[in-house]
């Protein structure tokens, strides 16, 4: 079963314990953030201090319902244009409630060679990610099969990143 629109708004908002997802790309094209990297690029940053959105106040909500959201993202460096950028929100996304982990494979094996983006829901749903190779959506797939697999690669993932705040000490992005 393909989710879009609302039933995929119902999945990702619907939730009772624990929203998670694991991210294998570089770059995801996403046509409404292409002014937002334009102007990244050109310099401009967001003040993670004062910033706030729809997704935050999101975030926040959860916390303070008890429930928790997170994601682990695989990357190497040096980070894409993307990357960096994406990084500058999971600054602000961290500190509204997001646990947000960073598995660097930069010069060692990938323990998650092959495994790719879902999202995992009160560890029992799973949520496929179907993507282009540019990193363009195709589609959201329900799995059907048993979750066993995709609970040993959120073991793996948390295992073996580390906390975002901790990987971009020191880090220029």
């Amino acid at each position: 079963m393909l989710l879009d629109g609302e039933s995929w708004t119902a999945r990702i908002q619907g939730f009772e314990r624990e929203a998670w997802r694991l991210e294998t790309l570089p770059c995801y094209r996403v046509p409404s953030e292409d002014g937002d990297i334009r102007e990244f690029l050109a310099g401009r940053r967001i003040d993670p201090r004062g910033y706030t959105s729809g997704y935050t106040e999101g975030l926040k909500k959860i916390r303070a319902e008890g429930k928790s959201k997170g994601r682990v993202h695989i990357v190497t460096r040096p980070l894409t244009d993307y990357l960096r950028f994406e990084f500058m929100y999971y600054e602000v996304h961290a500190a509204a409630g997001d646990d947000i982990r960073i598995l660097d494979v930069t010069g060692r094996a990938n323990p998650l060679e092959g495994v790719r983006d879902f999202w995992l829901f009160d560890r029992s749903q799973v949520v496929l990610m179907n993507y282009e190779s540019d990193g363009s959506q195709i589609s959201r797939e329900v799995y059907a099969g048993n979750v066993t697999p995709y609970l040993e690669y959120q073991r793996i993932a948390l295992a073996e990143s580390v906390p975002f705040e901790e990987y971009v000490k020191g880090l220029d992005v």
